[in-house]
């Protein structure tokens, strides 16, 4: 039998209706339904599904945001027309085995033995032999022979004009139509169970029980009942979010324009929730120890439910999704960076906020999130960027990229550097800037630094503060230092300090001029005049003017506009050589003033000093007054639930199983067919014409036959 590319054709009815089912149940149809299918599935892949709106935003824009949206890009598999394709790729699946059936069964039980001889000669498998023997006796033989080989035999006697002729039909191998129906069920199976597990149920609830998303705030007992589905609801898929201690029976079905409660026939009590980590910090064991509480019954039944092995109540799967914070207690430390802002403690659970006031400004703290593991890998900073051709191996770097599976090119240095909070500032306006900071100093490059990351949105990185640590591994000296530099008596001493060690005796004129250019240095720097950039850099970067304040590109700017091209980079290395050694006088100033013994020059405290100066010139983009620093916290735990009832799971797996079986059978089983004619010739002797037809061309094939030849025909190859 061969597959045609045709539909089913109908005899009676309309043309229309003729056309319209011809090309349903054509293959050239199904195939096309298959190509937007993989299109779709690849933008379901690329573009990430079901993320907040703003998300998208950030990333293509608002206008492409839009467009996206209104084509339901962003939850592809759940789109209305997704659902759509599966269901005409359902009913043109259901009309190509329908139109194939008859066919292939009509063809599995046919050995086609009214082939005409002549047609035997036609075929690329052909031979010819004389055997000793009678037609019929030579007939039963082959065919015994060949029932002893595994293939199916019928024998047919014809009248010749030489006298009796005996036709051998046999086949072999005709599993392989019965793979390609196989396949096609699996294709409708798998459609089935996908459309029965999708939101196709859900949304049938929504056009027709008036059911619709719920995009306010509160309570979930408060929420209306056009907003809840039943427990009865024969499929649906959603998250449940249980904090340790509590207990939750109310699933969250995230819909593009809000959310839909499901309301579970049992609720979830979550005992406890267990992580489990590497050396290295790297988790390794996700786990919850749940107690379900039937809603009906009272029955009480206690279950482990961890990655890859989920739980099952009353037909619903309890998958461990991920995990989240129950709402923390964290206590944080504000520490002034930029301006007079004095520090304080505030205290509150994450997910809350508190409010800020420091006369006019108003700004809201809110708790974002608490990680009290972060692993991160060092390999990175400890590496250098670039590469010596000198000293490139190329057998170490090819052998670098063999080997097992799991080997990369480059070695990762993971390290456990401790808790962290993520918080955001709110103006009045609406507007929040994100703040990420680590509790305890971080070494990096040789220096132990706190990490303070700030972003103005979700899409970007988190951009780091690196704040060197004092010699008590704390924010205490950099904050004295700090603050120093916004008091104008305490830089004006340390620059007659400075200019009394720099100078010697009895040059009071070069202890005026250094006096006079160090207070300028240090004033440039602590930003108390802005100054201009020049108009040279304006041009090149084609930005308007605008004004520098405060920080190394302050004094940059200064040389910029003042000090001729020639003379600047020997004046760019006295100035700054001035700034540090103001500012180390500053450092031990407040010192003093905090009764502490001054600095000792050494090698930390000059690795101190160089941080210093640099995180002290960023702070001037740092655009809070302050940071707050982890102090304490108490952590609770919250497990995040995939709760689903799927009754389209077992479809789906004997569509795989049917799919797998299919697959096999049509790539792995050959159909064969062998005619023999054996027709009467002078005496007891018989003429042979045997041909062979394969579905495949392969060298199998052509083994076969001349091994048929051979026992057979009695013919040598």
């Amino acid at each position: 039998m061969t597959v045609s590319t045709q539909g089913l054709q109908l005899r009676t009815g309309s043309r229309f209706l003729s056309e319209v089912v011809e090309l349903l149940s054509s293959m050239r149809f199904a195939i096309s339904l298959l190509t937007v299918i993989c299109i779709a599935s690849v933008i379901g892949t690329v573009v990430k599904q079901h993320e907040p709106f703003i998300n998208y935003v950030n990333q293509f824009g608002p206008f492409w945001a839009d467009v996206f949206a209104s084509a339901y890009l962003y939850s592809v598999y759940s789109a209305w027309w997704f659902l759509l394709i599966l269901a005409f790729l359902v009913v043109s699946t259901s009309l190509c085995i329908v139109r194939n059936t008859p066919k292939i069964f009509a063809d599995f039980r046919a050995y086609k033995e009214n082939i005409r001889e002549q047609s035997l000669k036609a075929f690329p498998h052909r031979a010819q032999g004389m055997l000793n023997e009678a037609p019929e006796a030579a007939a039963h033989r082959i065919g015994q022979a060949l029932l002893g080989s595994g293939w199916k035999v019928k024998l047919q006697s014809r009248q010749t004009a030489s006298g009796t002729g005996w036709m051998v039909a046999a086949k072999a191998g005709t599993a392989n139509k019965i793979g390609y129906l196989a396949a096609h069920s699996a294709i409708v199976l798998v459609c089935i169970g996908g459309l029965l597990d999708g939101d196709l149920v859900v949304r049938a609830q929504m056009w027709f029980n008036g059911k619709t998303p719920f995009t306010g705030g509160g309570l979930i007992a408060d929420v209306p009942a056009q907003h809840r589905l039943s427990s009865s609801n024969p499929t649906f898929r959603g998250n449940l979010l249980v904090t340790e201690g509590t207990t939750a029976g109310t699933a969250i079905l995230t819909q593009p324009t809000g959310v839909l409660l499901q309301d579970l026939p049992f609720s979830v009590e979550l005992k406890k929730f267990i992580v489990e980590y590497y050396d290295t910090g790297m988790p390794k064991l996700f786990a919850s120890d749940i107690v379900i509480h039937d809603n009906e019954t009272g029955e009480k039944k206690e279950a482990r439910v961890e990655v890859n092995h989920p739980a099952s109540y009353r037909g619903v799967n309890i998958y461990q999704s991920s995990f989240d914070d129950g709402g923390s207690r964290v206590k944080l430390q504000a520490v002034p960076l930029n301006g007079p802002t004095k520090a304080f403690e505030v205290e509150g659970n994450i997910g809350g906020s508190t409010a800020l006031s420091n006369g006019a400004d108003q700004l809201t703290l809110e708790y974002t999130s608490l990680r009290v593991i972060n692993v991160e890998n060092f390999a990175a900073s400890n590496s250098g960027a670039g590469a010596d051709v000198r000293k490139v191996d190329l057998r170490t770097s090819i052998e670098s990229r063999l080997g097992s599976g799991h080997k990369t090119a480059t070695e990762k240095t993971l390290r456990n550097v401790g808790p962290s909070i993520t918080y955001k500032l709110r103006d009045a306006a609406g507007q929040a800037v994100e703040y990420h900071n680590y509790m305890l100093p971080i070494e990096l490059d040789g220096s132990r630094v706190y990490l303070l990351g700030l972003r103005e949105t979700p899409s970007e990185p988190f951009r780091y503060l690196r704040i060197p640590v004092d010699d008590k591994d704390s924010l205490d000296g950099f904050v004295r230092l700090r603050a120093a530099l916004d008091d104008s008596q305490l830089r004006r001493e340390a620059v007659r300090r400075y200019a009394a060690s720099a100078v010697e005796d009895g040059r009071p004129e070069l202890a005026q001029a250094l006096t006079a250019s160090a207070t300028r240095a240090l004033d440039l720097f602590a930003g108390t005049e802005g100054v201009q950039v020049p108009i040279s850099q304006v041009a090149a970067n084609g930005t308007p003017s605008r004004s520098v304040k405060g920080g190394l590109q302050a004094v940059s700017a200064f040389l910029e506009g003042n000090v001729p091209a020639a003379e600047r980079e020997r004046a760019s290395e006295v100035l700054v050589r001035i700034l540090n050694g103001t500012l180390f006088e500053l450092m031990q100033l407040s010192r003093e003033r905090a009764g502490l013994a001054r600095l000792v020059p050494s090698e930390d405290t000059q690795r101190f000093m160089s941080q210093a100066v640099i995180s002290l010139s960023d702070t001037f983009f740092y655009p809070a007054p302050m940071t707050f620093q982890l102090e304490d916290f108490t952590h609770v735990q919250a497990s995040v639930f995939q709760v689903a009832r799927a009754p389209g799971q077992n479809i789906v797996y004997l569509g795989c199983l049917l799919l797998i079986l299919g697959v096999f059978a049509m790539l792995y089983v050959r159909e064969r067919r062998l005619w023999v004619w054996l027709a009467p010739s002078d005496g007891q002797a018989t003429e042979a014409s045997m041909a062979l037809s394969s579905n495949r061309k392969t060298m199998d094939a052509d083994r076969e036959f001349d091994f048929l030849k051979t026992q057979l025909l009695k013919v040598q190859p």
